[in-house]
This record gives C-alpha cells, structure tokens and sequence, in this order.
C-alpha cells in the first residue's frame, strides 16, 4: 500500500459532533412550533441543501426559517443558535494534530454552510491547523458529487492513492474510491487511527 502525501478529512461527525436538536430545542423556544417540528423542517427540508450548494445566502436561510417558525430573534441571534451545536472530537482533532506534527498535509472537505464554518473557525483553535478547505457551500454541490471531488484534486494537487479520505459516510467514500482515493470509512477514533497507522503516516508507538 502506498503512503498517502496529504490526508483529507470529512468535518461532521468525524473531528466535530453535531446535534441539531440543540438548535431545534432553541429556536422553537424562541418561536412559534414545536422542536421536532423544527428539527425537521432544517435537517429533511430541501432548506438546508440549498443552504450548503450556495443556492440561498445567510440572509435567505434566515428568513425563510423565520417565515416558518416564527423565530423572534435577530439574525444573529438565530446565526449563534444555529451554528452552537458542535463539539470537537478530541481523539480525531488529537490524531490530525500528529499528522501536523510529522508535516503530513491536511484538508478539510465538507458538505456545509458559512454559519457552521464561522462558528468553527472561531471556537475550536484546531480548526485553523488545515492545508486547505474545502466547503459544499462554496462550490455549488455536494458530496458525493465527482465535482466536489476534482475541487478536492486541484487545491491538494495529488490524485487517486496520494490522497488519503476519511468519512462517516458510505456513499461519500465510495466516491473517493472511485477515483482511486485511498478511503477510510470513519467508524470510530480507534479505527480510523488504526487505518491511518497502517498506510504508515503515523509511527506505531506514536499515543
């Protein structure tokens, strides 16, 4: 197996958790439906996939939950209720931490939106430590779009086993494999550390 030359990371759920029913919980108390309704109409609506193609801005995200929800606060308000629902994942933010150490490049490439990356960027210092980034959002589509993919290519330079991808998601995987990425499927830290020692990018006694 050949060693990877950068290492490109997934964010949710693999270095950050995320709850939406944190937000959901606050904005209903701030309005006028319930929080599952809430919930619901964020995470299963096609509100929030607009929102990380870039389709809707900040602006148009709010108003449009406002319309729904009857959410009484500022769109500041609403932006920190949003975004307030991460929490580092200290083994995973420890392991790319290593990889810093030992010069291994880093990407972030993820399917999400300027709220969460501003709230990232500004509470969890480990986040600034990354190569490059690249975000759903910003660049019209999403994972597992092979369009998403190339973006991925261009900025890190390197293609199919240079590139080593680690994501919760099948589907997401599949398609870096596809390309002939090097793919771990993110299960829990030990795994994921066990793969990424294997393809010899952290020593075996490194804790």
């Amino acid at each position: 197996m050949t060693r990877p030359e950068a290492v490109v990371f997934d964010l949710g759920k693999v270095l950050v958790d995320f709850d939406y029913s944190i937000a959901a919980r606050r904005i209903s108390a701030a309005g006028k439906i319930p929080a599952d309704e809430v919930q619901k109409f964020i995470d299963h609506s096609a509100l929030l996939f607009q929102f990380e193609t870039g389709q809707i801005d900040r602006e148009q995200f709010f108003e449009q939950v406002r319309a729904t929800t009857a959410f009484r606060g500022t769109i500041d308000d609403f932006s920190r209720i949003f975004a307030d629902i991460f929490a580092p994942i200290e083994p995973m933010t420890q392991l790319h931490a290593q990889l810093r150490e030992q010069n291994v490049p880093t990407f972030i490439f993820s399917n999400t939106n300027e709220l969460a990356v501003g709230h990232i960027k500004k509470n969890f210092p480990f986040f600034s430590h990354f190569d490059g980034y690249i975000y759903s959002f910003e660049h019209g589509s999403m994972k597992p779009n092979p369009k998403l993919y190339e973006v991925v290519e261009q900025q890190t330079g390197l293609r199919s086993s240079a590139i080593l991808y680690l994501d919760d998601r099948l589907e997401n995987v599949a398609a870096g494999a596809a390309r002939g990425w090097q793919t771990v499927l993110h299960e829990t830290p030990e795994k994921s550390r066990a793969a990424v020692t294997a393809v010899g990018l952290l020593a075996q006694h490194a804790h």
